[in-house]
């Protein structure tokens, strides 16, 4: 993705207009639910069924559906985005009274009738897995736009359909290159009959049921709260981006959720930590790569993946190429991505994402308060009545006990990290101790080991995580937090159980070579300490076979 710096082209004018209505509080999410209309392709019958689904989950009216005939292909030209989706469709929102205009006899080059529009009373338009997802450049549509196109990266009228139709309501706009966001960094959005976009979200992903769990996932994290860590790498191509992911993690942790940055300048590697990744910020790999990318890997529910990457949504039928498709298969509830070079200052900015969702603004409010361009590259996917905040702190804590078993103690982990923040670090130890008492648990028995080991009490953070080297076995998601434990263990002058430990690993027949290397560098080391040899040289026999390169056709 190229960093370009750029001037702006004309807004729409109702955008402008829209600048002069008085602000209004966010409506209710039922008032919310009963204003978003659905965009099927009825010449997909699943895509008509995820339509349904997701009404029937939210509450929708199932006249708000509106299915029409179009190709099934990701790709169209422009004629047939006009002819089949953009046009019917306004037809239908003015028929229906979801967009407040009058008609005339008039239409512009590309067909698209001239209504004259007056307001919006829809909240969300949400395109279902099903409508293409991509319109390719026609040159015969192309002219320059004045103080614009100058540039040449600039001069396409390539586009995302999700794109073209948050314009809906704004009648024969120029196609080429991009508009401002007239939402951008809008910290009081006007009403809904007066917002001069729709904001559009997709549900969609490399098969049907992937598609249709996006709802399901986004209002299970509703139910409970968003609970996980986060994960954000930081280092890439230019530096603006750089600030973004910094600052996007600065947030998260203000917020109190543990994670870890990566200045590497790569993805997370396949031996990372990766547990209930409930935040994913990262660039710059042209697919889905590392942990994430195992087979097994899901990520918890209410989860929000965004990598930056020109081509990042390029597909969305694919569960190993690009980033969106697959975080959709590995489990995500939401996810961001450009469908060709939106260049980077124009795509969705995740420290505004951060922000916005954090003020407790839905998926789709926040995801265009993060996105400064329009009728240009980049898309939501996921339910835009999503509230990953919707439920505090404070009420997962009174509910502790209620909350999945797997998930529970990243809110304590959080409440950890708050009373830190409030300089109560003693209660905050306080706090892991007993619970880790009542519920022995690596999550928490590493957070309180690091937190001994950071006072110089290695050997009471040993003593922490001793119930480790007891555990029957370990699922592939605990392997990097049990590796962890090992070498707590190890450091703290607990070999033999770091052993016992490194045994536990080492059986799981789905450790991936990289692990099973990095696991038995440590497990050497501690059989060694532990004078236990015939474990030790074991070890180091089957590392050195798995780590030495086959020799080449050549040298046989």
């Amino acid at each position: 993705m190229r960093a370009v710096s750029f001037a702006c082209k004309q807004a729409p004018t109702g955008a402008l207009l829209a600048l002069l209505f008085p602000c209004s509080h966010a409506a209710p999410a039922n008032e919310l639910a009963q204003r978003v209309v659905l965009l099927a392709n009825s010449n997909d019958p699943d895509s008509v069924r995820l339509a349904r689904h997701y009404a029937q989950q939210r509450g929708v009216p199932d006249a708000n559906v509106v299915a029409l005939p179009m190709s099934m292909a990701e790709t169209v030209g422009w004629p047939e985005f006009i002819a089949s989706i953009y046009q019917p469709l306004q037809d239908e929102l003015v028929a229906r009274g979801w967009i407040d205009a009058f008609g005339t006899s008039l239409t512009d080059a590309l067909g698209r009738k001239k209504y004259g529009i007056m307001g919006l009373r829809l909240s969300y338009l949400v395109v279902c897995r099903g409508v293409p997802l991509r319109i390719s450049h026609e040159p015969r549509y192309y002219a320059d736009v004045r103080h614009f196109t100058n540039r040449p990266e600039f001069r396409t009228n390539r586009s995302a359909v999700d794109s073209e139709l948050t314009l809906l309501a704004h009648t024969t706009y120029n196609i080429n290159a991009w508009l401002p966001n007239p939402l951008f960094l809008r910290e009081r959005p006007p009403p809904i009959e007066n917002e001069p976009v729709v904001k559009v979200a997709r549900l969609d992903g490399p098969t049907y049921e992937q598609a249709n769990r996006l709802v399901d996932l986004a209002l299970a994290a509703e139910r409970s709260g968003l609970m996980g860590r986060y994960y954000v790498e930081v280092r890439g191509p230019h530096s603006d981006g750089e600030q973004w992911l910094e600052t996007a993690a600065e947030r998260l942790a203000g917020l109190g959720f543990d994670g870890d940055v990566s200045r590497q300048g790569t993805t997370l590697p396949v031996t990372a930590r990766l547990d209930a990744p409930a935040f994913y910020f990262g660039w710059y790999a042209n697919d889905l790569a590392g942990a994430m990318a195992l087979d097994g890997f899901r990520f918890p529910p209410g989860a929000i993946a965004l990598h930056i990457h020109s081509f990042s949504a390029q597909t969305l039928r694919s569960a190993t190429s690009g980033w969106c498709g697959p975080l959709v298969a590995h489990g995500v509830t939401a996810t961001f991505g450009n469908v060709d070079e939106p260049y980077l200052q124009l795509t969705h900015l995740p420290h505004h994402l951060v922000r916005a969702l954090a003020e407790g603004k839905s998926l789709g409010d926040a995801a265009y308060y993060a996105l400064p361009a329009l009728s240009w590259q980049s898309i939501v996917i996921g339910d835009p009545l999503y509230r990953p905040f919707a439920v505090s702190l404070g009420n997962q804590l009174a509910n502790l006990n209620r909350l999945p078993s797997a998930l529970a103690p990243y809110v304590l982990l959080r409440q950890a990290h708050r009373l830190d923040g409030e300089k109560k670090s003693a209660e905050a130890l306080a706090l892991l101790q007993n619970r880790l008492r009542q519920n022995p648990g690596l999550v928490l028995g590493l957070e309180l080991a690091r937190r001994l080991t950071a006072a110089g009490d290695q050997s009471g953070a040993a003593r922490v995580v001793e119930f480790v080297a007891r555990q029957d076995s370990f699922t592939i998601g605990e392997v990097a937090l049990a590796h962890e434990a090992a070498r707590v263990l190890a450091a703290g002058g607990e070999a033999a159980r770091a052993v016992a430990v490194c045994r536990i690993i080492l059986r799981l027949e789905s450790l991936t070579p990289a692990w099973r290397a990095a696991v038995l560098r440590d497990a050497l080391a501690a059989a060694r300490a532990a004078g236990d040899t015939a474990q030790a040289i074991a070890w180091e026999k089957e590392l050195v076979e798995l780590t030495t390169p086959a020799p080449s056709e050549g040298r046989r």
